[in-house]
């Protein structure tokens, strides 16, 4: 009978059909009405009116322009259309691809993607792989054609030409730019499980993440998203606590598809409680209303919150913000086969 009435709710758009769609309000109330409306509040309110993370530096009195990075991810195999100026890929420096270039992960896929990029004008490009790129990850590299017979061969022993694209794979990369700024970029698309036959894929418990993000790092490039952060709660704690170690200026990721868009990130109490919230299993309104360890995080949030926004505006003023930024670059909308997602900028 639930599970009707669950179909019903789903049917009528009223619930979600799948951990990888945002969760609708009737999903929230149900599972912890503490918890959206912290998050709305901290998301909305609190964060947009601490002002920016950080401002780029002013070639007016620094005689520095900024690094424009251009962040995406998840094309899946397709091209945005560049006559629209909505997914048209814009200028810059840097160009961040976060993984899921393909569908099936073949070389032959692999490589028009890659061609098409390393015709994009940016100076620097780097790309990490995703969970469908599976011919990049050596223990799930597999014979593709099998089934149609006869291209086994060719598909088992297929390259793929990097040519003027740093592909970082667990690894570092110093990047200059004009003016003499360097930029150290590390990425890795190691990912929680989340099916058969992907890449780079981790238990979650046995993650890959701790210690392993060099502390210099400037620009980290991640194939899943960390944890409570543009995630819909898909997004890997693990990792979470080593981007807490390491504090980069810019934390770029993809693979959840709604979770597009950028937040910004100060690493100070108000996040601690907001993350402490979230980390909590969701156990429906009776809970909230009875554990006192949620309202406590909740005022937290709410506390630290508006505290940190009284001391920059009346003690520090404008420009003052030492924060950073997370950035989910997910192009494709959804799981509707289409780019309909914006190429997310951010100068630093």
């Amino acid at each position: 009978m639930l599970r009707h009435l669950n179909n019903l709710l789903i049917l009528l758009r009223l619930r979600r059909a799948s951990p990888w769609n945002p969760r609708t309000p009737l999903d929230w109330l149900l599972a912890s009405p503490l918890q959206w409306l912290t998050s709305l509040l901290y998301r909305h309110v609190l964060l947009p009116l601490r002002g920016r993370p950080f401002h780029p530096p002013s070639s007016r009195w620094r005689r520095r322009r900024p690094i424009r990075v251009v962040c995406l991810s998840d094309t899946h195999n397709l091209v945005p259309d560049h006559r629209s100026p909505t997914t048209a890929i814009p200028d810059g420096d840097l160009l961040i691809h976060c993984g899921d270039l393909t569908v099936g992960g073949t070389p032959a896929e692999i490589q028009r993607q890659v061609d098409w990029l390393r015709g994009l004008g940016h100076r620097w490009k780097v790309v990490v792989g995703g969970n469908h790129d599976s011919w990049l990850d050596e223990r799930v590299r597999t014979r593709t054609g099998e089934e149609e017979g006869g291209e086994e061969e060719e598909e088992e022993g297929g390259e793929v030409d990097w040519t003027g694209i740093e592909y970082l794979c667990d690894r570092a990369v110093e990047l200059e730019f004009e003016g003499g700024r360097r930029l150290n970029v590390y990425g890795f698309g190691a990912v929680p499980r989340c099916g058969e036959g992907f890449a780079f894929q981790y238990d979650r418990d046995k993650h890959p993440w701790r210690g392993r993000v060099p502390e210099e790092t400037d620009v980290l490039v991640t194939h899943t998203p960390p944890a409570y952060h543009l995630d819909l709660g898909l997004g890997c704690a693990g990792l979470l606590d080593e981007v807490w170690r390491v504090k980069p200026k810019l934390h770029v990721f993809g693979h959840v598809h709604y979770g597009h868009g950028k937040e910004a990130v100060y690493y100070d109490e108000c996040q601690r409680a907001y993350e402490s919230l979230m980390a909590r299993p969701a156990a429906g309104p009776l809970r909230d209303l009875v554990s006192v360890a949620r309202w406590r995080d909740a005022f937290n949030v709410l506390w630290y919150g508006v505290a940190s926004i009284l001391w920059k505006w009346i003690m520090l003023g404008p420009g003052t913000n030492n924060g950073a930024l997370m950035v989910n670059a997910s192009l494709m909308y959804g799981n509707s086969g289409r780019l309909r997602n914006p190429a997310i900028v951010v100068d630093l």
